[in-house]
């Protein structure tokens, strides 16, 4: 599974077509959909909380590649691996408070560990080398 190319294996011009991002998007996706039926007393906890780390990842490959140095690119990968951290650390939280059930929170565990995979390939494929990852 390539990080540096979308579906159709084409050039990467921008964020959008970076496969990581792509996943990541749809991590963020199924986080709304899994905390929907979450109690209504946790919208302003563990909701609000999973949502904006599960939106924090995609948002910073996208403003990572938007940068001007690979340098940049690579300091905001490891933020959307902190990102990735905290979300896995808050479904397993809500597993335990019986909020989420195993079947869930099996397909989010399952998506952020691929994604840290993604994320730790792209970083490694950046400080080797960047052609074709910045869209130059």
């Amino acid at each position: 599974m390539s990080v540096l190319k979308n579906d159709n294996e084409t050039a990467i011009r921008d964020y959008k077509d970076l496969r990581v991002w792509q996943q990541a998007m749809e991590l963020a996706k199924l986080v709304y959909q899994v905390t929907q039926p979450f109690p209504a007393e946790e919208k302003f906890g563990i909701i609000s909380q999973m949502r904006r780390a599960a939106v924090s990842v995609p948002s910073n490959i996208a403003e990572g590649q938007a940068r001007n140095t690979t340098g940049e690119f690579v300091q905001f990968i490891s933020h959307a691996k902190g990102s990735l951290a905290e979300l896995d650390t808050q479904v397993r939280l809500s597993v335990g408070l019986g909020f989420c059930p195993e079947s869930h929170s099996e397909r989010v565990l399952g998506l952020i560990t691929d994604l840290q995979k993604m994320l730790n390939g792209l970083r490694r494929k950046l400080t080797t080398s960047n052609a074709g990852v910045r869209g130059q």
